[in-house]
């Protein structure tokens, strides 16, 4: 018989009706790292740039969507505002006030009168419907004019429909006016024909057109325009001056002063030298090969044509009145065609940039643009330094700018030029009766009041 012994440590059972219990895990920081749970990490990939890529795509096609919506918008705006005129607007605005206080105060009277003035706005804008077609010709005769003459020209309208056109009005913009033809009814194939004249009062450029046919109401509260024709350019020239018999630049011409720099080839003969591959045969020296008995060519000193500069400011600075300007800019165009007019090389800067010289009238029509320019666009010191940048070869340099230009900057303007150019400062000074001739360092200034003085003044400076 097997006794059997209690023990300290009673032997582990499980119930059956208890289910097992897992033992509690260990810490993160002490599993293994294979056995560490895996944690959604977002991924960071080609995947996800490509996703933030569109999205950037996508909020800039909307705002461009956007954007141009609001343009259409603001164009459409604007074109119904163009339709209206000041006094449109005045009556537009009183039957807005009337309304208001009628139906804030409960007026019958107001009402009464709002009602009207709105009738009459909408009965206005009835004028409005339909359009008018015609054939337009415009004809300027002179696209270029100088300061104070009339541009003549001819307006031409034909009925090319199949229908007879009502009496209306066609309107001509000029610059910053228009003028306002009444054409009587046309039959079809019936033309009517305009003629017009352009006072020029100033230097400028003027755009003539587009012709647009007018209609509007009796009252003109409305007015809608349907242009027929593109427009076109009025140059108006600057005065200019003849300077005929007075060539500033005559002094280095083809048979003016040489220079030290030799060429192969030029009109002044220097030297002797040895031949040299690539030098024409045909400034070969053969007396002087035949006694030394290697071949010897004919070396020259270099001779320019004369390089003409004209330095323009149009710092407002240095101005004291707009005659002031005008002045300097006819003096300009007046030296200019003097220097195209002897075959001179012409260069005409002002601070903005060089001008268009390649001809006359380029020259005038460059000239009737400018304006007058800030501070900050350069002085006529920086304007010489430019000139001197840009033309190493001038033998002319005249620099030209007004009254208040100051008179160390002037004096620098004229330093800043090599020695071995001539140099010519003209001031333009309102006001002034004669001219007056004095000199800068290694320059001539001149001080002009009216462009009548220019030529004196340049046969005194030749003197």
């Amino acid at each position: 018989m097997t006794a059997v012994h209690d023990t300290d440590q009673p032997a582990s059972v499980t119930p059956r009706d208890e289910p097992a219990r897992p033992e509690p895990a260990a810490p993160l920081h002490e599993q293994p790292p294979q056995d560490r749970p895996r944690r959604d990490r977002p991924f960071s990939g080609p995947t996800r740039a490509a996703d933030t890529a569109a999205a950037d795509d996508a909020r800039r096609e909307r705002r461009e969507r956007r954007a141009a919506w609001l343009l259409r918008v603001a164009s459409r705006l604007r074109s119904v505002a163009g339709v209206i005129r000041p006094l449109g607007w005045v009556v537009i605005a009183v039957a807005a006030v009337l309304w208001a206080v009628a139906l804030w105060l409960g007026w019958q009277e107001m009402m009464i009168a709002a009602a009207v003035v709105t009738t009459v706005i909408a009965v206005c804008l009835f004028f409005l419907i339909g359009r008018t077609t015609y054939d337009v010709e415009l004809d300027l005769t002179r696209s270029r004019v100088v300061v104070g003459e009339r541009a003549i020209g001819g307006l031409t309208l034909r009925n090319d429909t199949a229908r007879a056109i009502l009496p209306s009005e066609v309107v001509l913009p000029v610059g910053s006016g228009r003028g306002i033809f009444a054409v009587p009814r046309l039959a079809v194939g019936e033309e009517h024909e305009e003629l017009f004249a352009i006072p020029t009062r100033a230097r400028g450029v003027l755009a003539v057109g587009p012709v647009s046919v007018l209609r509007g109401d009796p009252i003109g509260l409305f007015e809608r325009t349907h242009n027929r024709r593109a427009a076109t350019d009025l140059y108006v020239h600057p005065r200019t001056t003849d300077l005929s018999g007075l060539s500033l630049g005559r002094m280095r011409d083809l048979e003016g002063l040489p220079v030290r720099q030799l060429e192969r080839d030029d009109v002044s003969f220097h030297a002797l030298r040895e031949y040299q591959p690539g030098d024409d045969l045909r400034h070969v020296h053969w007396k002087s090969t035949a006694r030394i008995g290697r071949l010897m060519v004919r070396q020259y000193e270099q001779t320019r044509r004369s390089h003409f500069v004209i330095g323009l400011s149009t710092n407002a600075d240095e101005y004291g009145a707009p005659d002031e300007f005008e002045l300097a800019i006819s003096i300009a165009g007046s030296v200019g065609l003097r220097a195209l007019s002897d075959a001179r090389v012409l260069d005409a800067r002002v601070p903005q940039g060089a001008l268009r010289t390649r001809s006359p009238r380029a020259l005038l029509d460059e000239l009737s643009g400018l304006g007058q320019s800030r501070p900050r666009a350069g002085t006529i010191a920086d304007l010489a330094g430019a000139a001197a940048a840009h033309s190493p070869q001038a033998a002319i340099a005249v620099l030209i700018t007004g009254s208040r230009a100051d008179p160390g900057r002037l004096r620098a303007a004229c330093s800043r030029l090599p020695r071995d150019v001539r140099v010519l400062a003209v001031v333009a000074e309102d006001g002034r009766s004669a001219p007056e001739l004095r000199r800068i360092g290694d320059a001539d200034l001149v001080a002009l009041g009216a462009l009548d003085q220019l030529p004196r003044a340049v046969r005194r400076v030749l003197a």
